[in-house]
């Protein structure tokens, strides 16, 4: 250390400090980087690998330090791919100006970038939020904490109980957290660790226990969202405080900046959303694609035509946490249901809403301090459309619609100011002047007109002093020895004024200076250094005024982005044709020509078969559904399901008519792969799934399950089907309502047996060796597979397709049985048929002794009009 420079000693004292993230150490106009830091960051950035002496005296080439740097002022995005590749980057500045400090420079960390506390736009993405997460576990409880630094949104719950692993992944399925604090007991489980990694690719840290103390964790909590927050949450289950607690102690920690905006906390339990684990996430498709993983052919992308980045952040959050309170439900969707039916209303709103920018994530920037002239300008911008968007809004009568009315503040006080203060088009740092408007301040528009007209300010003060003194001769000059100064010949020395300082002899005349003169040429040369300066200090003081506001402004965004994500929902369910669902505790599930969102929206050339459903809360809560591969039951299935967790959202559904009885979780078994990492064949990760469903599903579930047992032979997997079917229909082990799609036949006989099951089947129309997918449920079992058919359809070689045939036709000779037999009869499939079965369907589910006499015409009619 004796031998390091004064430099490279500050810089290891700080990097000693700091040693998991890479020091940005401010030098001059460049953040620069040494040693293994800028190894790892030429490496990643593509960065140009220099060196440097580290001591007093000169060093051989192979001794000297490894460095690499860049410009302060394009850091950000240097930054923003540091970010994205999961590492830290604390930033150390120069706290004091180089050319007034007396030696070294004085440096230190003004805060610590990481992926989850990341707040430059660059580094996140305008439609998704941003979830730095915290979590605490111990043997009874477990805490976990998200927040987003870029809107201050902040959300806490807890679990008890053995399943509180589960339920803590389900909940970093509904917030995606990207990075993660864990105390020891947390990061002791690896199935959580291993989730946060490989599921999510969220980077994580052990915090230990020390960031996670109950003491210092109701302390912050105070401190950040008051008392009457922390009286909300549960004292006998202190883990919630202590991940909320851990989390605020890492963000301290690492920011060091004001973090006030971060002011609302939204702390719920079990039971108030819709719980859904990674398979059902997954398998439904809602924000991402199964296989591409994009959002095109998601739930998201059918239903995302927000207009605001605020409100596809909303739409998101309503998908990931569908409601389970019927009132709640209801109120969203009579909200929808006003926006539908006032269509010029409807459009003037979505017209005021588009390009209103990110009012969240502005102001995040401003309260955070890193907010430059162009984002005060964005913000002015968006608060300029505030009116129109009001009085649009007030045009509905609805009570939510009219409760966000009275929420969003037009914020006229805040924009003018901002407009009074910021011009139109400013520069992009701040650090530079040029962005106060003209006629805001008059000590800047005095040092922008000496700037602007020096020469003019000389020249005016030159034909002052001629008329004052009556020296024809006199004139202002400028050299580098003396500065600006009076020249006046010898003719005229006898009429210069006292006030006239004499300063240099010349052979025909003198050279003088007057205060004046010195006052004026110190305003002329510190002019653009000085305006430069207060021009700073009056953006940092509108700073503070508009995040004194920061309350109001938050409050109105989350009135915009809710109001952009219900008119969405309403012009989706304008164009696509869908209807307002009745939700309600019934436990009933009844939806009529129902749709695939997605499939519909994606097919080009066909037209999507719509089909019904019914799942009561006694009778048909299971439905054994067979038929051949490719037919349409996997699509059927999911239909439901999305429509259920459509319904829930507040949204309206696919269908012409729907009654929802709320469903507390959606189970999804669907498709499987081998685990290789985990030593898990298909099979084993097939009935892992199955035994979380059975394990986890209540009598309020609605279970999809598709294909069970088909992973081992035929006799293990039949009755392995068999026995879950049973279970699922029991009402006293389960009695859950459960979509059964299967390949075994057999199954169907228990229609006969076990109550509260039903049989459908999907249409199929055979011609000879060919097939016709009619895409239609109706009741009864299939007979068959189709198998070969299907394979032939898929291309399968002729020669193959004919060899299956005859090995078929062995293997039902063996066993004595058919599996190719045509249907019965009274089971052929036709458009008639389907007409009837349909009719069949509606008469099990009417109760005639509770049918008036309109409604019972009305019933005949509709089933005239099937069979016809």
């Amino acid at each position: 250390m004796a031998e390091l420079t004064p430099m490279m000693k500050q810089y290891l004292e700080i990097k000693k400090d700091n040693p998991d993230s890479i020091l940005f150490f401010r030098l001059g106009d460049f953040y620069e980087m040494f040693d293994d830091d800028a190894r790892l960051a030429s490496r990643e950035l593509d960065l140009t690998l220099t060196s440097r002496d580290h001591g007093k005296h000169q060093k051989p080439a192979e001794e000297q330090i490894p460095m690499c740097g860049i410009p302060y002022h394009a850091s950000e995005a240097y930054i923003a791919r540091l970010i994205a590749k999961g590492y830290k980057v604390a930033i150390c500045e120069q706290m004091e100006d180089p050319a007034a400090a007396k030696g070294l420079v004085k440096r230190d960390i003004i805060r610590v970038v990481t992926p989850g506390t990341v707040i430059a736009a660059a580094c996140l993405d305008d439609k998704s939020s941003n979830f730095l997460c915290g979590i605490y576990m111990d043997s009874r409880a477990a805490g976990v904490a998200f927040c987003d630094i870029s809107t201050g949104k902040a959300h806490l719950t807890a679990f008890t109980g053995k399943d509180r692993l589960e339920h803590v992944v389900n909940e970093l399925g509904r917030f995606s957290p990207v990075e993660a604090i864990l105390n020891d007991g947390a990061y002791a489980e690896k199935g959580l660790t291993d989730a946060l990694a490989e599921t999510f690719s969220c980077r994580v840290e052990n915090g230990g226990e020390r960031r996670f103390l109950l003491a210092e964790a109701e302390k912050n909590i105070r401190r950040q969202f008051g008392e009457e927050a922390l009286g909300r949450l549960p004292a006998g289950t202190p883990a919630a405080a202590m991940a909320l607690g851990g989390l605020l102690n890492y963000l301290y920690e690492t920011q060091k900046t004001d973090l006030s905006h971060i002011n609302d906390l939204d702390y719920y339990e079990q039971g108030r959303f819709m719980e859904l684990d990674l398979a059902a996430r997954r398998n439904l498709e809602l924000t991402e694609t199964l296989r591409a993983k994009e959002k095109k052919g998601s739930l998201l992308w059918v239903l995302d035509k927000t207009k605001t980045p605020m409100g596809a952040r909303c739409l998101r959050s309503f998908m990931e946490r569908p409601l389970l309170s019927v009132t709640a439900i209801c109120k969203r969707n009579a909200a929808v249901a006003a926006l539908v039916e006032n269509t010029i209303a409807r459009e003037e709103l979505i017209a005021a809403l588009t390009g209103l920018g990110d009012m969240e994530r502005l102001l995040g920037r401003i309260v955070y301090g890193t907010a430059g002239g162009r984002d005060m300008a964005s913000l002015r911008a968006a608060m300029e459309k505030l009116p129109a968007v009001r009085a649009q809004l007030a045009a509905f009568s609805d009570r939510r619609l009219a409760e966000l009315t009275e929420q969003l503040d037009t914020l006229e006080d805040v924009g003018g100011r901002i407009a009074a203060a910021i011009c139109d088009e400013p520069p992009f740092s701040v650090r530079e002047g040029g962005f106060i408007r003209d006629g805001f301040h008059q000590e800047v528009d005095r040092l922008r007109h000496i700037l602007k007209g020096g020469k003019g300010v000389i020249a005016e003060m030159e034909a002052r002093e001629k008329e004052r003194t009556g020296i024809r001769t006199l004139k202002i000059g400028y050299n580098k020895v003396f500065g600006y100064y009076i020249e006046v010949s010898n003719s005229f020395k006898d009429q210069v004024p006292e006030t006239y300082i004499r300063k240099q002899t010349l052979v025909n005349g003198e050279r003088f200076i007057t205060q004046e003169l010195k006052d004026l040429e110190h305003s002329v040369l510190t002019a653009s250094e000085r305006v430069v300066a207060l021009e700073y200090e009056l953006f940092t003081q509108l700073r503070r005024e508009v995040s004194d506001q920061a309350a109001r402004i938050q409050r109105t965004a989350a009135a915009l982005a809710e109001a952009d994500a219900l008119a969405s929902f309403a012009a989706v369910a304008v164009r696509r044709g869908y209807c307002r669902p009745d939700v309600d505790e019934s436990g009933v599930i009844e939806i009529r020509e129902g749709r695939h969102p997605v499939v519909e929206q994606v097919l080009k050339d066909t037209l999507f078969v719509p089909n019904d459903t019914f799942m009561g809360e006694r009778e048909e809560r299971v439905a054994i559904i067979t038929g051949p591969n490719m037919a349409g039951k996997s699509t059927y299935m999911r239909q439901v399901a999305l429509i259920v967790l459509m319904a829930q959202m507040g949204s309206f559904v696919p269908a012409r008519h729907a009654h929802i009885g709320v469903v507390d979780r959606i189970f999804t078994r669907i498709g499987a792969s081998d685990d290789l990492s985990a030593g898990q064949s298909t099979f084993m990760v097939e009935m892992t799934e199955v035994s979380d469903i059975l394990h986890h599903a209540t009598k309020n579930s609605l279970l999809i399950l598709d294909e069970i047992g088909r992973g081992t032979s035929t006799f293990d997997g039949m009755s392995i089907a068999r026995a879950v079917l049973e279970y699922c229909a029991d009402r006293k082990l389960l009695g859950a309502k459960t979509l059964f799609a299967t390949h075994y036949h057999e199954l169907t006989e228990l229609e006969n047996t076990l109550p509260g099951t039903v049989n459908y089947n999907i249409a199929v129309k055979a011609r000879g060796d060919d097939i016709i997918f009619l895409r239609k449920i109706v009741p009864g079992g299939a007979d068959r597979s189709y198998g070969i058919e299907v394979a032939r359809l898929a291309g399968l070689p002729e020669k193959v397709v004919q060899r299956a045939k005859a090995v078929l036709k062995e293997l039902e000779e063996e066993n004595g049985v058919s599996y190719t037999a045509p249907r019965r009869e009274t089971d052929q499939v036709s458009l008639g048929s389907i007409g009837e079965g349909e009719v069949l369907d509606a008469l099990r589910r009417c109760q005639p002794d509770t049918l008036t006499p309109i409604e019972a015409m009305g019933l005949l009619y509709e089933l005239k009009q099937k069979l016809s």
